[in-house]
């Protein structure tokens, strides 16, 4: 069990990630991106995830940087994750690419490279791109994104290092237990993009009622949830105030009855597209 911020889980190749960061999706260049990067880092926060496709790997880096030097940390302390976008998959695409973010976020190295989406057709390429890096000690861990599960088995069938990670979207509404039952079977750690469903869940009856238990919000037993159920999650906030309630989630612990009434809620609903039926 995590039991602080800055608490890791072990990836499968021994890299440890922590089980808790911030996301940036949907955040724009600009002052306030830098300025939630380095609230983040600040509050104690050590994983970052941007991706090539949400354009702001430039201010990502840059918060990263200052956040670095007024903290007194060192690069290795943080892991940073980005993902190589649809239009850039391929075997040499995708090794431009990365050499494109990395130049982005003025940074040596990532922690963790990930396939964005399972393009029809490129994604074993892609992935043959990232074992590269891999192999040559250029990324310290590599993964996907929104793979289901034939994705992973047909990717697995001619991989020669198994994906590290798997990035999903996953809520109350969308569990993902077969999913995740499949990963933890095949040491592939989950982790969940959108984990309060961008905001849609902030209201509901049951969490509300579980986090008055505990004095928490809804977003926080969420967050409370993920971790349990042994789930990385990033939630995304450019609020500092924000960013610290989303991690002051290891102060109380959710009952077996909590857990089971927190799945219930499933419903299998998406708010982003299913990855068996995107054009993008």
């Amino acid at each position: 069990m995590l039991n602080h911020l800055q608490d890791t889980v072990a990836l499968h190749n021994g890299v440890r990630m922590p089980g808790f960061g911030l996301g940036v999706f949907k955040v724009r260049e600009g002052e306030e991106l830098v300025e939630a990067v380095k609230a983040a880092i600040k509050h104690g926060y050590r994983s970052i995830d941007t991706a090539a496709i949400y354009g702001n790997e430039q201010g990502v880096g840059r918060g990263i940087r200052e956040a670095l030097r007024e903290n007194g940390l060192r690069r290795e302390d943080l892991f940073v994750t980005s993902k190589v976008w649809n239009a850039d998959q391929g075997y040499d695409l995708a090794i431009v690419a990365y050499e494109a973010s990395l130049n982005k976020l003025g940074l040596d190295y990532l922690d963790l490279y990930l396939v964005h989406w399972p393009v029809k057709d490129k994604f074993n390429e892609t992935w043959r791109a990232l074992e590269t890096l891999y192999k040559e000690g250029r990324v310290k861990a590599i993964g996907v994104s929104n793979f289901h599960i034939h994705h992973l088995e047909e990717l697995m069938q001619g991989a020669s290092v198994k994906p590290m990670v798997n990035q999903v979207e996953l809520h109350p509404r969308l569990t993902q237990k077969e999913l995740l039952r499949f990963a933890q079977a095949q040491g592939i750690r989950l982790e969940a993009w959108s984990p309060l469903m961008q905001g849609e869940l902030l209201d509901n009856g049951t969490l509300k009622a579980i986090g008055a238990k505990y004095g928490k919000t809804a977003a926080q037993v969420i967050l409370r949830w993920d971790i349990q159920n042994g789930i990385v999650t990033i939630p995304k906030s450019t609020k500092e105030h924000r960013i610290v309630e989303n991690a002051a989630i290891y102060d109380f612990e959710l009952t077996e009855e909590d857990m089971t009434a927190i799945d219930a809620l499933n419903e299998d609903r998406r708010v982003g597209p299913d990855p068996d039926n995107f054009d993008f």
